[in-house]
């Protein structure tokens, strides 16, 4: 099998070329994905948390790590923030209880947004 691959060496070269440019703007589109990321997660659990995790929602948040390449982003329940442990129950659920996955639907309505968001930077990229 062959493959021509002229394409991908000119998106390689034209993104080593701007890697400072495309690492600042992989962090901020991963920044952006984790804000809102964690903004739905939140609202997703505003919904289903019920009375007796009423606090778990403002435990949410996230952390953004550079890399080379870019940034990693850690979301989620605090747990060092009020009901914050409860993060693990509420999203996966026990033996008893069906999980939330209020996290997992947050992330899945990211999914989009971050694609769409690295193809456009990445499409900027390979034409300069």
């Amino acid at each position: 099998m062959t493959a021509d691959t002229r394409e991908l060496r000119q998106l390689a070269r034209a993104l080593e070329r701007n890697m400072a440019e495309a690492e600042a703007g992989m962090t901020g589109i991963v920044t952006r994905g984790a804000l809102n990321t964690k903004n739905d997660w939140r609202r997703n659990a505003e919904r289903t948390a019920g009375r007796h995790a009423r606090l778990y929602p403002r435990s949410i948040s996230y952390d953004v790590v550079p890399i080379p390449g870019g940034a990693q982003a850690e979301i989620g329940p605090d747990k060092t923030r009020v009901q914050g442990p409860l993060g693990n129950i509420l999203e996966y659920g026990t033996s008893r209880q069906a999980g939330h996955n209020d996290g997992g639907r947050a992330l899945l309505a990211e999914a989009p947004r971050f694609e769409a968001a690295t193809v456009a930077l990445t499409a900027r990229l390979g034409r300069l």
